[in-house]
C-alpha cells in the first residue's frame, strides 16, 4: 500500500535517457523520478549534461534512448508544446526573449496571438505586476526587453514560467543574476508553492542555495548520474567532492601589496542609456597588485563603468587617466593597447560570435596583432595553438578548436573567454561576472587565476552581484547605486547587511545629508 502511495506521488519519471552529439555522450542512461511537492537539485560540473537532460525533458532535444513520463503518461519526444501542455515549465539558463517586444508581450508570447482582439492585456499586466511583487522580481511590464540589463532579462524569464502555472518547474541557474535578498525572496515563494504541490528541478552551482531549497540532490559527472543523497544527510563540502570527484579548495588570499594607480577616474559622468543610469561624478582608482570589488543590484551603473573602461564609451565630463600613455581617441582598440583585458558580462551578446570556431573566438580581440597577424596575413597555426592552450589550461570541454562555440555549454564558453583575457598577461583586468554559470571547481580555478594576476602586479576590477564572491576576493569594495559610487571599504570592514544598505542607496543618503 505504501509503495502504491509513493507511485501515486510521482509526477515525473526519466528512464534510461541517453543523448549523443557525435562522439560525445552528453547523457548516459540517466534515470530518476520527481514527486509531488519535492525540490530536486541537479548538480554537476560545466558540461556534465545537466542542461542537455533538461532540454530533453522540455522537448528541445530528442533522446537517442530512454523515455520521459509526466503524471504517468509518456511525453512525446521533441515537442515543447506537449511539455507545456503537460504542466512542465522551464526557466532557461540563456535568454529566449525578443528584444523588440515589451516585457508583457514576451511573457504572453506563445500563450495567445498578440494581434487578436480582446488580448486581455489589462488583466495580464495586473497579473505580471502581482507576480513581480510576490517573487521580488522587479521589472516594468511595459519596458522593451532590448533596453533591460542582464539581471532584468533573467527576471523576465522567471516570470514567463510562473505566468503559465506550471506544476513541474525546471529552474536552470535562476538566481545567477539576483541579489542575495532577491534570491531569498524567491526561495520563500518557492517553498510556499511547493507546499501547494508544485514540484521543482533546481539547477545551480551555488551550493548554499542547493542546501537551502532542495530536499534531494542528484549529481551528474561526465554525463552519468554518479550519486544522489537527501539534503539533510550531506553538506557543501561533500557535494563539492561528488561534483568534481576530488577535494575542492578555494584560494587563500594573502594581504595585498598595492602598487601605483594604473587607472583613475576623477568626477566622471556618462549619459544615461535609456533606463540604465550613467555614472554620476565617480572617483575610482585601480592600483597594481589589488583586486577592487564592485557590488550592486543589477542595472545600477555597472554596465556604464564596464563600457567606459573597455573603451566602448567616453566620459561626458571628468577625467580618465592611465599610467601608460594612450592616444586621445578612447576606444576599444586604445583600451586594449593600454593593457586592459575584459571579461564581458554577456558571453553570448558581447563575448563570443556563435558561429565562429573556438580558434576564431580565441583571437577576436587580437587578430590584427602579432603573433596572429603578419603583414596583413593571418597566422592560423599560431591562432590554433593559442586556442589549444586555452582549452587545455582552462579545461574547456569540447571536441576541438574547430568546434563552433555555440555548441558549448555556457560554462565552457566562459572558460574560453577567461583564457582569452588572462593568458596574454594584461595590466588591468575588467572581470564582469567572471564566474557566472561556472561550477565550484571552475570557480575555484578562476578565482585563483585572478589572485595570481593580482600577485603578479595586475589590477583587477571584479564586478559581481554575488556578495560572497566580492567579500571573499576583493581587497577593496565599492558599492554602486543609481550610478553613484560609494567610498572604498577594506576587506572585512563591512558586513553583508551594511553593504546591502549601500546597495539600496541608504549610505548615499546619509553621506549627502552630511
Amino acid at each position: 500500500m505504501s509503495q502504491q502511495r509513493d507511485e501515486a506521488q510521482v509526477v515525473l519519471r526519466l528512464e534510461g535517457i541517453t543523448k549523443r552529439f557525435g562522439a560525445l555522450t552528453a547523457n548516459d542512461a540517466i534515470s530518476f523520478d520527481l514527486r509531488r511537492g519535492e525540490v530536486i537539485a541537479l548538480l554537476g560540473e560545466n558540461g556534465a549534461g545537466k542542461t542537455t537532460l533538461m532540454n530533453i525533458l522540455f522537448g528541445h532535444y530528442t533522446a537517442d534512448a530512454g523515455r520521459v513520463e509526466v503524471f504517468g503518461r509518456a511525453l512525446p519526444p521533441g515537442h515543447p508544446r506537449a511539455a507545456l501542455a503537460a504542466g512542465v515549465g522551464m526557466v532557461h539558463q540563456h535568454f529566449t526573449l525578443a528584444d523588440n517586444l515589451t516585457v508583457l508581450e514576451n511573457i504572453l508570447l506563445g500563450t495567445r496571438s498578440l494581434w487578436r482582439p480582446g488580448l486581455g492585456r489589462a488583466a495580464a499586466r495586473a497579473r505580471v505586476v502581482q507576480l513581480s511583487a510576490d517573487f521580488g522580481l522587479a521589472v516594468h511590464p511595459d519596458a522593451r526587453v532590448g533596453s533591460l540589463s542582464v539581471g532584468e532579462r533573467q527576471r523576465v524569464e522567471i516570470l514567463k514560467a510562473l505566468y503559465r502555472d506550471a506544476r513541474i518547474l525546471i529552474l536552470d541557474e535562476p538566481t545567477a543574476v539576483l541579489t542575495p535578498q532577491e534570491a531569498d525572496a524567491l526561495f520563500e515563494t518557492l517553498r510556499k508553492a511547493v507546499g501547494l504541490g508544485l514540484s521543482i528541478i533546481f539547477i545551480s552551482h551555488k551550493l548554499h542555495e542547493v542546501m537551502a531549497v532542495s530536499s534531494r540532490v542528484l549529481v551528474l559527472r561526465h554525463g552519468r548520474l554518479v550519486g544522489q543523497v537527501a539534503t539533510t544527510e550531506t553538506d557543501r563540502h561533500q557535494l563539492a567532492e561528488m561534483m568534481v570527484g576530488a577535494e575542492v579548495t578555494m584560494p587563500r588570499l594573502a594581504a595585498a601589496v598595492p602598487g601605483p594607480a594604473l587607472l583613475t577616474l576623477s568626477q566622471v559622468c556618462t549619459p544615461d542609456q535609456g533606463a540604465q543610469p550613467g555614472l554620476k561624478h565617480v572617483d575610482l582608482a585601480l592600483h597594481a597588485g589589488q583586486i577592487v570589488g564592485l557590488a550592486g543590484v543589477s542595472g545600477n551603473g555597472q554596465a556604464a563603468l564596464a563600457d567606459l573602461l573597455a573603451g566602448l564609451t567616453r566620459p561626458a565630463s571628468g577625467g580618465l587617466h592611465l599610467a601608460k600613455a594612450v592616444p586621445q581617441d578612447w576606444s576599444p582598440r586604445t583600451a586594449l593597447a593600454a593593457g586592459i583585458a575584459r571579461i564581458p558580462e554577456d558571453r553570448h551578446k558581447t563575448g563570443t560570435i556563435a558561429d565562429f570556431s573556438l580558434t576564431e573566438n580565441a583571437i577576436l580581440e587580437s587578430y590584427g596583432e602579432a603573433p596572429f597577424s603578419r603583414r596583413g596575413w593571418m597566422n592560423w597555426a599560431e591562432a590554433e595553438r593559442f586556442a589549444k592552450q586555452i582549452i587545455t589550461t582552462y579545461d574547456v570541454r569540447c571536441p576541438g578548436p574547430d568546434t563552433r562555440i555555440r555548441l558549448l555549454s555556457g560554462g565552457n564558453m566562459q572558460k574560453l573567454i577567461l583564457g582569452r583575457a588572462l593568458e596574454p598577461g594584461p595590466r588591468i583586468i575588467l572581470a564582469n561576472q567572471p564566474v557566472r554559470g561556472l561550477d565550484i571547481g571552475a570557480v575555484s580555478y578562476v578565482h585563483s587565476r585572478l589572485v595570481a594576476a593580482r600577485d603578479s602586479g595586475a589590477s583587477v576590477l571584479l564586478i559581481s552581484e554575488d556578495l560572497d564572491e566580492i567579500m571573499g576576493l576583493a581587497d577593496v569594495i565599492h558599492v554602486i547605486s543609481e550610478g553613484r559610487l560609494s567610498p572604498g571599504f577594506g576587506r572585512g570592514e563591512m558586513s553583508p547587511v551594511q553593504l546591502g544598505g549601500w546597495m539600496a542607496g541608504q549610505g548615499f543618503e546619509v553621506t549627502n545629508a552630511a
